[in-house]
Parts: structure tokens; sequence; C-alpha cells
């Protein structure tokens, strides 16, 4: 691709959420869950951003390594799975609302609602029927470059959404486990 475009257990992100909610099941798995699917300091990233922010672009490249090229890979197996179609629901946001009300909760000074975007993600229920209004741009899977270049890049593709695209980085940035595995393949079969 080049261009633009389980089982629950006690330390589970749904297991935490269903604690929070009182115990009940929920129909969603935070594993699939790509508004749980986050480094928790991202989550309070929308508060951050200068006011009047609407658009971010950010890009992912090779900063250097063993080998003097990298073989990128993986991107579509990521897309594919967490990211094609309307995959942000009322269900999603309610179970992720609720663990990380219980992950940034402190016993003596509660928990600020502030800290969650739930409105931003409802914009992207509410006006993108579920799907994140985000381009995703990069070379061909399978292309060999030097280090120091872009693999691909990343926007938001609606101004309300300049908090999406960082977000949306780490679970991303798991295509260098098998952008890895493809470049010292690579070097190896020169051996």
């Amino acid at each position: 691709m080049g261009g633009c475009n389980t089982k629950q257990n006690a330390a589970s992100p749904q297991a935490v959420a269903n604690k929070a909610a009182g115990g009940m099941a929920s129909s969603v798995d935070g594993f699939d869950n790509i508004v749980m699917l986050t480094d928790s300091y991202k989550v309070t990233h929308h508060l951050q951003y200068p006011p009047g922010t609407t658009k971010v672009y950010s890009y992912f490249e090779s900063r250097g390594g063993a080998y003097e090229d990298v073989c990128f890979f993986g991107l579509q197996y990521f897309l594919k799975r967490y990211m094609v179609g309307s995959i942000v629901t009322h269900a999603k946001i309610k179970e992720a609302e609720s663990y990380f009300k219980s992950h940034f909760s402190h016993p003596k000074w509660g928990y600020d609602a502030s800290l969650f975007n739930r409105a931003g993600w409802e914009h992207i229920v509410n006006s993108h029927n579920g799907r994140l209004p985000v381009r995703i741009c990069s070379v061909p899977e399978g292309t060999v470059l030097p280090w120091k270049n872009v693999l691909f890049t990343m926007e938001n593709t609606d101004p309300a959404c300049f908090w999406l695209t960082n977000y949306l980085e780490t679970l991303l940035v798991q295509v260098w486990y098998p952008t890895t595995v493809c470049t010292q393949s690579r070097e190896q079969k020169k051996i």
C-alpha cells in the first residue's frame, strides 16, 4: 500500500471499565476500542494545544539504527484492523470514559471530567458516522529507503479533530515492530 489512506482478564481495560461501571458487563472489547488504544497522557492532549489549532500534521521516520536502510512494512494491517469503517460508537465512548474516569481519579481530589474528550469523540460519531477524519499517506509497503526519510504521514481532515492526529500515534508506532522484522530479515538474507 502506498498513498493516502479476546478473552477478558483482570488486567484488561475492559475489566477495569466494567469494574468502574459497577461490575456491569460491557459489550465492547477494550482492545477493539480505538478510543482506548492510546497512551494515557494523550487522553488529555486536547486541552494542551494552543487555542485556534485546526490542523495537526505528523510524520513517522526511522531516525537511524543498525542498518543504513529500512524496509517499511506493516501499516496496512493496523489500518485495516483498527481504523477502517465506522469504528467509533457511543458504546465505545461510554466504555472509554468509564475506564479513564477510574484511571485518572484521585482518592483525595476526585476526577476532572474535562480530561476525557467526550465531546470530540461524539463529534466523530455524529459528524462522521464513527469514521476517523484523518488522512494517512505512506510509501508503498516493502519500500527500502535510507533512514531519516518519511515513511508515512498523518493529518486530521476535520478542523474540530486536530487532537486526533497524535492521539492515534500510540497505535501506529506499533508499525515499528513489523518494519524492524522486515528490515532485519532483508539484511540477514545478504549474509
